[in-house]
């Protein structure tokens, strides 16, 4: 049975090839102020850089830059954006990137006019914001996290070693997102993979959730059954068109909180991903996908009736003759053999992980009770260990 919910998305999205042309429809409904803020230089490289700025002085807009912004934002970044936002009077925040920088915006957004340290209220206490925030538009570069149509923004501190997430309310949600998929095309291939399977995560920390006939996870499977498809294209040719448009619309739909309705959904493989991440600073798709495997063989018999279903669904595992915890194991080994094909991290001690920080990180995960186990420290402990062989 489907809870009551209430749902609203207020992102407005501009798709496709002249998607950038929304940018000069939505520039005039704010202020002067412009912070435009990017990652290591390589939209400028690629020519993206000059057309928004191009547009920005089209529109009579005065523009203050904040460069540099990494894969997994600092706190010591968000301190320093919020420096240049209150300094230049910033009306609108323009994150040109992936979804680090869409995150990194956000977190500027809401913490620039902060009254106390923002680490502190909003990513340890996980308060609600009651200050004035900063509007954030999005011009995408690199698909896989949805940051461009949703409230989330992740932040690591690596003093405490921590990577936390926070999930702010609609208010916080990009005012527009520009989803061009000719952005992506030069994505190298490492981070390009990465963010695929930050999308299948996506979806699968919400699908496996609960065991009623869920519209959402009907929709789910569509979703990850054409993420397959489409992934398997684009690693043989990154510049199909078809192909990356897809997996970009894919991505947004993945994590801008429609298919978690009517759901309690999971969120523990993001949760020791983003432990891992802050011990090793690592892709955060690939820490996904060197802990995903271990982890849903771990929970498996604790939800077999819907690993089962997403064995036959998605996976087309033909049940015949076979116990329901046969068609399961045979769901995720098809999943597991997708995953080596295209060419994602399998094992966290790739990404960096020693023995002696699998307690850290356990200690550094946060305890989910959505999905269909809780786990313990020990569990953590033990899906760590399994994950690295």
């Amino acid at each position: 049975m489907i809870g009551n919910f209430i749902y609203s998305n207020p992102t407005k999205i501009y798709f496709g090839k002249e998607s950038l042309n929304g940018l000069r429809e939505e520039l005039p409904k704010y202020g002067k102020n412009i912070l435009l803020v990017y990652g290591g230089g390589s939209i400028k490289k690629n020519g993206i850089y000059d057309e928004i700025i191009t547009i920005l002085n089209e529109c009579n807009k005065e523009i203050f830059e904040d460069a540099g912004v990494m894969p997994n934002p600092t706190v010591e970044k968000l301190y320093e954006g919020c420096r240049r936002a209150k300094e230049g009077n910033i009306d609108l925040i323009l994150a040109v990137g992936g979804g680090s920088v869409c995150d990194y915006a956000k977190a500027v957004s809401v913490s620039a006019h902060c009254m106390e340290d923002p680490w502190e209220k909003y990513y340890l206490r996980m308060e609600d914001v009651d200050n004035k925030i900063i509007p954030v538009g999005c011009v995408l570069t690199m698909v896989g996290t949805g940051s461009e149509m949703n409230g989330g923004s992740v932040i690591t501190n690596h003093k405490q070693k921590r990577k936390i997430g926070h999930v702010f309310g609609e208010n916080v949600m990009p005012k527009f997102s520009i989803l061009n998929p000719l952005y992506t095309f030069t994505i190298p291939k490492y981070q390009m993979v990465a963010g695929f399977f930050d999308i299948m995560s996506h979806i699968l920390e919400q699908y496996f959730s609960g065991n009623d006939d869920n519209t959402s996870d009907y929709i789910m499977e569509g979703l990850l059954k054409s993420l397959i498809h489409s992934t398997k294209v684009a690693i043989e040719n990154p510049k199909d068109y078809e192909a990356r448009s897809n997996i970009m619309w894919i991505a947004t739909w993945a994590l801008n909180t429609f298919i978690a309705k009517g759901k309690t959904t999971d969120w523990e493989v993001h949760m020791i991903g983003q432990s891992i991440g802050a011990y090793t600073d690592a892709t955060h798709g690939m820490t996904l996908s060197a802990v995903s495997i271990p982890y849903y063989r771990f929970i498996m018999p604790y939800g077999l009736e819907k690993f089962k279903r997403y064995a036959i669904n998605v996976w087309n595992v033909n049940p015949n003759g076979k116990t329901d915890e046969q068609i399961a194991k045979e769901g995720l080994s098809r999943m597991e053999e997708y995953m080596i094909e295209m060419g994602l991290v399998m094992n966290i001690s790739e990404l960096g992980v020693k023995e002696e920080m699998l307690e850290g990180i356990a200690s550094g995960t946060f305890i989910m009770k959505g999905g269909y186990k809780i786990l313990t420290h020990d569990d953590i402990v033990k899906i760590l260990r399994s994950s690295m062989k």
